[in-house]
C-alpha cells in the first residue's frame, strides 16, 4: 500500500428502501492513510454508505470499490452480477468496521471475540492468532481483561474490544460508524484515544462521527452530508471554519 493509492472509491452510488432513495449519487475517494470523517445530520445516508461499502447493504446503482475490486459484484460486459457469499465474506476480510452497538459474543470471552475471525474465518494457526489477539487488546489497552466477558465490560471497553476485533482481520481500511455515539459521555476519550492512534499508525480510515473536536484534530478529509448527497468536502479546517454551502452551515451552527 502506498501514499496516493486509492483505497475507497465509490462512484455514482445510490442506494433505496423501497420508494425512498437513501444514497442519490454518492461520489468519494478515499487514498491510503487518510481519515475521512463525514458529518451530517441523522437521515442523511451516512451509516447506509458505510454498510454499502462492506456489501452489508446491497446498492442500487453506481459503483463502489475497495482496493481496486468491485465490492459485491463482478463485471461480465456492461453488467454487474453478484458475488457469490463466500466471495464477499472474503473481501469483508480487508474492510474492518467497528458499529454503534459492539456487537460482541456475549459468551465468550474479550480474547474469544477477538480470536473468532482469525480462527474461524482465517483459518489461521491458533499459536499466531492467540499471540496476535493479546497484542490488539495490549494496543486498545486492554491487556488486564483478556478473560472478561463482555458484559463485565464498561461500554468504552467493549467498544475497545471490538476495535481489536476488526484489527485482527487486518484490514486495509476501518470503517467506523458512530463509535461513540452509545458511550456514556465519560467513556467516550478512551475510544477516540484508540482511534487517534491508529490514525497517527497510517491506518485508512472512514469515520461517521458527531465527535466535531476528533474531526478537526485527526480527519485528513472532512465530508458533509445531507439528504442522501455529499454536499461539502474539504479540510477540516476549511469546512468548519469557512464552510462554503448554507446547508452546511446551518448544521454547524447547531453542533459548534
Amino acid at each position: 500500500m502506498t501514499a496516493n493509492e486509492e483505497i475507497v472509491v465509490a462512484e455514482g452510488v445510490r442506494k433505496n428502501f423501497g420508494r425512498l432513495e437513501v444514497l442519490k449519487g454518492i461520489d468519494l475517494t478515499v487514498q491510503a492513510g487518510e481519515v475521512c470523517c463525514v458529518l451530517g445530520p441523522s437521515g442523511s445516508g451516512k451509516s447506509t454508505f458505510l454498510r454499502c461499502l462492506n456489501h452489508l447493504e446491497k446498492i442500487d446503482g453506481g459503483r463502489l470499490s475497495v482496493n481496486g475490486r468491485l465490492v459485491g459484484y463482478r463485471q461480465v460486459g456492461n453488467r454487474l452480477h453478484e458475488l457469490p457469499e463466500r466471495d464477499i465474506v472474503a473481501q469483508r476480510r480487508e474492510i474492518g468496521m467497528v458499529f454503534q452497538r459492539f456487537n460482541l459474543f456475549p459468551h465468550l470471552t474479550a480474547l474469544e471475540n477477538v480470536l473468532e475471525g482469525p480462527l474461524h474465518v482465517k483459518g489461521e494457526p491458533r499459536g499466531a492468532a492467540v499471540a496476535q489477539a493479546h497484542r490488539l487488546l495490549a494496543r486498545v489497552g486492554l491487556a488486564e481483561k483478556a478473560d472478561t466477558y463482555p458484559g463485565q465490560l464498561s461500554g468504552g471497553q467493549q467498544q475497545r474490544v471490538a476495535i481489536a476485533r476488526a484489527l485482527a482481520m487486518r484490514p486495509t481500511v476501518m470503517l467506523f460508524d458512530e463509535p461513540t455515539s452509545a458511550l456514556d459521555p465519560e467513556l467516550v476519550g478512551e475510544v477516540l484515544d484508540v482511534m487517534k492512534d491508529l490514525a497517527r499508525e497510517g491506518m485508512t480510515m472512514i469515520v461517521v462521527t458527531h465527535e466535531i473536536g476528533f474531526a478537526r484534530e485527526v480527519a485528513t478529509r472532512l465530508v458533509f452530508m445531507d439528504g442522501g448527497t455529499v454536499i461539502e468536502e474539504g479540510d477540516p479546517a476549511s469546512v468548519l471554519d469557512d464552510p462554503q454551502h448554507a446547508r452546511t452551515r446551518a448544521f454547524l451552527s447547531k453542533v459548534l
